[in-house]
């Protein structure tokens, strides 16, 4: 499982990278990218965006 974002709901304000325990996220131009072999699965991130560009997919 992975943590996406949807780019047209993502207005880049970088709280999810910052409430990641393991450093899995990263602020890119086009919006929040995930790196999977550090991921928990924990949805700190998700829990957090305040318009909802996150999930968790399989």
């Amino acid at each position: 499982m992975v943590v996406t974002s949807d780019k047209d709901k993502c207005v880049r304000c970088g709280g999810c990278v910052g409430v990641c325990p393991k450093g899995a996220l990263t602020l890119t131009e086009h919006g929040i990218v995930c790196d999977a072999s550090k991921c928990v699965n924990c949805k700190a991130c998700v829990n957090f965006c305040p318009v909802g560009a996150l999930k968790i997919e399989d």
